[in-house]
């Protein structure tokens, strides 16, 4: 097989971008780290697939990667990673054993690396499962198993089909183990519409999405105008995260909780989706209602979680640790494109050559919507009635 256009992170790169920036994470170049590299494709097996990729949607895993500010994952991937776990693409030739999938064919990836008995993935691929390859690259060869049909015809342009592929199934499994949780402990009727609060970004918005298409009232917090009104537009109220400085102290803490006891009438938050850890971790906690249920995805900004267990057990609060979803759940949460997930991206559609930037101004937190890469040099002629341009 060829080698292709692909970009790396390599520990060494990462090495010299943190010992430029003396250690401070806001002031790493992540164009230094995320470099244009090549990869040569394996050769397919008779279970695999051959991609053309088009889009790619920009991930925190990545930039975790690139700044190595929990685990330093490049190093402990033997030096270099390919990244890239959310694509949707095009299939150019499949292996003999494959017979759900043909040339021509539009899919889009998942990124469960490594599935335990019960069918939940032990691994992240492009990131800590070992030899995977991501698809922040022209081309990929990767298992059948690894790709889903993309709903073309969901009423999403491809654009936002591609900003979904790990944000959806992520916000799918969060969701449906935080109702369930709060169900085993409050049934319906005792409390039929809960308040839902979530917060920043993608994930997020998608949570509520699926929290008000149940018939509870959900609140987005966040910083962005552009997204709050993007929620707004679905029925879903905005809290602005800078109103009380992001959290950065306690009496932003209390006025916070002041102001949400009053949007709820004292009752405050059922479901709250963040971090459990970070600036929002306590803000969470402390608007957090009787038999809550706080769920979150991912390790972002630290390891470690310190919080008050008398208080929590009082108030019966559940604190639920989220990875990522089943295959199956993934498939289930892609048939909820446009009826359920209809994501804000990001107004700029960024070119292969501006991936780095992507992912720095991400970093920064100035996009006013889920970032998407159009990798290809040209779209395939089914898909490009629904690529408007950006």
């Amino acid at each position: 097989m060829p080698s292709v256009p692909a970009y790396s992170i390599s520990a060494d790169a990462v090495a010299r971008e943190r010992e430029r920036s003396g250690g401070d994470l806001a002031a790493l170049d992540l164009s230094k780290v995320l470099r244009a590299d090549s990869l040569e494709l394996r050769e397919p097996g008779p279970g695999d697939v051959h991609l053309r990729i088009l889009a790619v949607s920009v991930e925190h895993n990545i930039i975790h990667a690139g700044v190595a500010d929990t685990v330093d994952i490049a190093r402990l991937r033997g030096g270099k990673i390919y990244p890239g776990n959310s694509a949707t693409a095009e299939v150019l030739a499949v292996g003999p054993a494959v017979t759900n999938f043909r040339p021509g064919d539009i899919v889009i990836t998942h990124c469960n690396g490594g599935p335990d008995s019960y069918g939940f993935p032990k691994r992240i691929w492009a990131y800590d499962a070992e030899d995977s390859v991501g698809w922040y690259a022209k081309q990929a060869v990767v298992g059948a198993w690894q790709i889903i049909p993309a709903p073309l015809h969901s009423g999403l342009n491809l654009w936002e089909i591609a900003a979904l592929p790990l944000r959806a199934p992520t916000a799918y499994h969060m969701w449906r183990r935080a109702i369930g949780i709060y169900r085993l402990k409050v049934p319906r009727e005792r409390r039929a519409r809960l308040n839902v609060l979530a917060f920043g970004g993608g994930v997020s918005e998608l949570f509520l999405m699926l929290a008000a298409s149940e018939g509870h009232r959900g609140f987005f917090c966040s910083g962005s105008a552009e997204r709050r009104a993007a929620l707004a537009a679905r029925g879903i109220e905005g809290i602005d995260q800078q109103r009380f400085n992001r959290f950065a102290g306690r009496g932003d803490i209390r006025a916070f909780a002041e102001h949400t006891r009053k949007l709820t009438g004292g009752e405050q938050f059922h479901v709250v989706c963040d971090m459990l850890r970070g600036p929002v971790f306590d803000a969470g906690l402390a608007v957090a209602g009787r038999q809550s249920v706080n769920t979150s995805a991912g390790w972002q900004l630290a390891q470690q979680a310190a919080y008050n267990s008398t208080l929590l057990s009082v108030k019966q609060v559940t604190l639920d640790h989220v990875h990522y979803e089943t295959i199956e759940g993934c498939a289930a949460a892609t048939e909820l494109y446009g009826s359920v997930f209809r994501p804000s991206v990001h107004s700029e559609i960024y070119t292969w050559e501006d991936l780095p930037r992507a992912h720095i101004e991400m970093h920064h937190n100035t996009q006013t919507g889920i970032p998407v890469v159009c990798i290809a040099d040209e779209l395939p002629e089914s898909v490009k009635g629904i690529a408007p341009l950006s």
